[in-house]
């Protein structure tokens, strides 16, 4: 296992606090910010590409998940109130944090439904792929795993990218449990979205199917000449390559 980094470590070792608020929270997170890290987040996050207000102070995500660990009893409110900050790793703490809370042993069922309502409420400040990858499935998912799924395909509807990212990637507890269903279906409803994330979140929940060789390759031979290239090559990554080279080859060139 790698080693923390140090200011991962540092981050660990501070005590939880004694009230859990989006303050509190802030006052830490800046504690650890970095301008050689923040410059970092610009290869992966072009500021060409940020949403209007999005910025980055320059925190390592490890340390931001460590903050959160310590921040796991904020109440839903104080999450609310992180997640309207314009600090990135901020937003990213504040779903980090309903991700641990909805996981925590014993936790109650209103709890977990105040922090999944949450959670679709508020999808306009949860307005990146790695806000989604840290909710979607453990909080979102999770939460549907016994209930409707109604919502996943309204949210494969929706105009913003980001929420059709969420539907389909909260499949992946489905998928966990042997629940394919809705993981097909969604992918089928995304096979010609426009936004090359989802593409390939789409392309990801149809590779974890694989354990169902055969309704994976039954998908992908009637819809592989047709998928956007990211979704396909994410969908066939791991299967043998005379396979990969199949469906590739059905896929005319852009």
């Amino acid at each position: 296992m790698a080693a923390k980094s140090p200011a991962r470590k540092a981050a660990a070792k501070e005590p939880p606090p004694s009230t859990p608020t989006a303050t509190a929270f802030l006052t830490r997170l800046k504690s650890n910010a970095s301008e050689t890290e923040r410059v970092k987040y610009d290869r992966y996050f072009p500021p060409a590409a940020r949403r209007d207000g999005d910025r980055f102070i320059g925190v390592r995500m490890g340390t931001v998940f460590e903050l959160a660990k310590a921040f796991v009893e904020m109440p839903p409110a104080q999450i609310e109130t992180l997640l309207e900050s314009d600090i990135h790793e901020a937003r990213a703490g504040a779903v980090s944090i309903m991700a641990k809370q909805y996981g925590v042993k014993n936790q109650t069922a209103e709890r977990r439904t105040e922090l999944y309502d949450l959670y679709l409420r508020r999808h306009d400040r949860i307005n990146d792929w790695d806000l989604v990858d840290l909710g979607a499935w453990h909080v979102v998912g999770v939460h549907l795993r016994d209930r409707p799924r109604d919502v996943l395909y309204e949210l494969a509807r929706s105009t913003d990218p980001w929420e059709r990212r969420t539907a389909i990637l909260a499949t992946f507890a489905f998928v966990r449990n042997g629940e394919l269903d809705d993981t097909f279906a969604l992918a089928e409803m995304l096979l010609y979205d426009p936004h090359e994330l989802v593409q390939k979140a789409a392309g990801w929940a149809l590779r974890v199917t694989g354990g169902n060789r055969g309704r994976l390759t039954a998908f992908l031979d009637r819809h592989a000449a047709r998928m956007p290239r990211p979704m396909l090559r994410n969908a066939i990554e791991k299967l043998p390559p005379e396979e990969r080279r199949h469906y590739l080859a059905l896929k005319p060139a852009a």
